[in-house]
């Protein structure tokens, strides 16, 4: 876009329709005609506006023309088809981009060099630090959890918050922008902000050093009431009614409103926060809270529902808040749970009641926590034939919200991985420990600050096995899908050869990601070297997601020998078909307790509240309309049509293995 000064027509067109200037030789335009679009503008320092012919058709039909109308500008570029219009203070050291809207606003201004929230220090699970994350607007939450976690590797924070510094600095301007086709309307301040494309800010009190990350994809919308500090808004995220950010990071897709109040938190892909509280949270992607009365406080959190009334704390008035918590993947608290930390839950748990013991559950995975006159006690596994924990696995690939082709977090939704899997392995070991250190009869076990009943225990390891027992056989029947007829034993043995060089060894998430200690050790060590740049990481990172499937197998590879019996370097067709059919009775056998466990919601005091004015053959009618009838329900008819695709499945291939055999 070229500009030209304005001549002494133009000058005097404009004194004419109120406008003042206090220097007419820094202010440009790039179409003339455009010039009768603009009416009581007052200009100063260095001012470019474009051209002003189309019409802005908003709801309800009202058409609005673009141009300048009412405003003061100080050292701004307006660019084609944008309207500036009733600006109460002015708007200062900012370029607005094409097609935007900008109406009824207080004051816009960048005052300094900014970095637009880039930098910021947030002093996530500590409150008094020790483990601050500086933001950045391509921040993930991989590289945030190294940030936040590998703090026994000081050399290795020191090179990535010396990147992320760099980073800041080449996003610092003295002057803030305002991306094409934006819209901005009702609203007060807004200070050192970078607003990105097609964004919506409606009616927001204030923004203040930060960045609206927002794009033509998922553009970001920032409404009523909303006062951010500090901040960095992803793609694709919606932050509304009265909502509260100081120091924080919301990742794409993200949804905060109702009242909503954050400080020193990070929320990644797809969190949602309503009417409660956070302080000094890692919220791993899914963390989801909907409620007045809980508060989410120094923790970590991941696939995590909070019931109402879900408090911690991290404060025992002894050195301060300096406590904090995880709350591995796929945990979720029921109403008025209470977790005085530090502790941990295993991943895939459930938390009930008060727990001010410091328990730590991180190898006893999908279990119950459930409190009894002041006793944390623990049911392993449990949660295993829960249709709840099958339903929430199934629910957040589809809740999914994320719209940018460009994302930033890598999250891997399973619920058996070699992540799990490893700790079932360790948790069947310490559960078999527990019986024969105190006693195959004993009633009640202890483990790390809690109790495990007798019947808990031995189903706890039943559990295992069974889920273990499923893992591995997916993972052999997936290798083994593409085999050809009549192979021979040495062909089904290369055919399971792993191909993948990493995987053995322990794995871990990384706030959604899954992968191997030992790649992450490399990559890091490599980081810490400085020879990997920040998109360098965060391309690495992708590549360990991509790479899931081929490491997973890496890692099952040893574990037939060891939980089996049969090493895969001597297997035989035989042998294979034996752990089909145990794949098959864990699969099954597990189906049918989902399906009984959904049973329980179709019975007669699922119905209690029902038929308010009837007797029991009008509470079952009201039951039916409202609820549906059992065998007809979505997720039962899926669990039944799992079992039969299962059970094929595992037939065909031992029919194939037995005529190879």
């Amino acid at each position: 876009m070229s500009f030209s000064k304005l001549s002494q027509d133009q000058i005097e067109l404009l004194q004419q329709r109120g406008c003042r200037a206090e220097d007419w030789g820094t202010v440009y335009c790039s179409d003339p005609d455009s010039l009768k679009y603009i009416r009581g503008v007052r200009f100063s320092g260095t001012v470019c506006f474009g051209k002003f012919s189309e019409v802005f058709i908003l709801p309800g039909g009202v058409k609005k023309h673009s141009g300048l109308r009412d405003c003061t500008l100080h050292n701004v570029t307006v660019g084609d088809e944008s309207l500036v219009e009733n600006v109460t203070n002015y708007i200062a050291n900012y370029d607005i981009g094409n097609h935007t809207y900008i109406e009824n606003v207080d004051l816009i201004v960048n005052e300094g060099p900014s970095a637009f929230g880039n930098g910021v220090e947030v002093s996530v699970l500590n409150e008094t630090g020790g483990r601050e994350v500086k933001i950045y607007d391509r921040l993930s939450a991989q590289i945030a959890y190294v940030l936040a976690m590998y703090r026994h590797r000081p050399a290795l924070i020191g090179r990535l918050n010396s990147m992320i510094d760099e980073y800041a600095a080449a996003q610092t301007s003295e002057r803030g922008r305002i991306g094409d086709y934006v819209s901005i309307r009702n609203t007060r301040h807004i200070n050192g902000v970078r607003i990105g494309d097609h964004a919506v800010i409606s009616g927001t009190s204030r923004l203040r050093n930060g960045t609206v990350h927002s794009n033509a994809y998922a553009p970001v919308t920032i409404a009523h009431g909303v006062i951010a500090d500090d901040f960095i808004i992803c793609s694709g995220s919606h932050v509304a009614d009265n909502t509260t950010i100081e120091r924080c990071f919301i990742g794409q897709a993200c949804r905060l409103g109702h009242g909503y109040s954050a400080s020193d938190s990070l929320f990644f892909s797809n969190c949602q926060g309503e009417n409660g509280e956070a302080c000094a949270i890692f919220a791993g992607p899914f963390t989801v809270t909907h409620h007045k009365s809980t508060l989410l406080i120094a923790g970590m959190f991941s696939f995590m529902n909070a019931g109402s009334g879900s408090n911690q704390s991290n404060h025992m008035y002894k050195l301060g808040p300096i406590h904090q918590g995880i709350l591995e993947r796929g945990a979720k608290t029921a109403s008025d749970s209470y977790i005085l930390w530090p502790s941990r839950v295993g991943a895939f748990s459930l938390v009930m009641g008060r727990h001010v013991t410091h328990s730590d559950t991180s190898h006893l995975p999908f279990s119950y926590l459930i409190e009894q006159q002041n006793t944390t006690y623990l049911v392993p596994g449990v949660n295993l034939r829960s249709v709840g924990t099958v339903r929430d696995a199934q629910k957040w690939p589809k809740r999914d919200g994320r719209k940018d082709p460009d994302r930033l977090d890598c999250i891997n939704y399973n619920l058996l991985s070699p992540y799990t899997i490893q700790k079932m392995f360790k948790g069947i070991k310490l559960l078999n420990n527990l019986l024969y250190s105190s006693g195959e009869l004993s009633d009640i076990y202890s483990y790390h600050s809690t109790k495990i009943r007798n019947s808990s225990l031995r189903n706890g390891i039943k559990y295992y096995h069974t889920a273990i027992t499923k893992f591995l056989g997916n993972s052999m029947i997936k290798r083994l899908e593409n085999l050809p007829a009549g192979a021979s034993d040495a062909e089904i043995r290369e055919t399971l050869k792993p191909t993948c060089p990493i995987g053995t060894g322990p794995w871990a998430d990384l706030g959604g990601l899954i992968a191997p200690r030992d790649a992450i050790s490399n990559l890091v060590d490599r980081v810490e070297k400085g020879n990997v740049s920040l998109p360098e990481l965060f391309d690495a990172f992708r590549n360990l997601h991509a790479q899931y499937y081929d490491a997973e197998w890496t890692w099952a590879y040893d574990k037939y020998a060891e939980f089996f019996g049969y090493p895969l370097e001597t297997i035989t067709a035989e042998q294979v078909v034996d752990i089909v059919e145990r794949w098959k009775d864990a699969v099954i056998g597990l189906d049918k307790e989902l399906y009984e466990d959904a049973r329980k919601e179709f019975n007669l005091a699922s119905m209690t509240g029902f038929g308010a004015d009837g007797d029991k053959s009008i509470k079952e009618r009201d039951f039916s309309e409202v609820r549906g009838d059992f065998e007809s329900n979505s997720f039962v008819t899926a669990v039944l049509e799992h079992i039969k695709a299962k059970e094929a499945l595992g037939n065909n291939l031992i029919e194939r293995l037995r005529r190879i055999s």
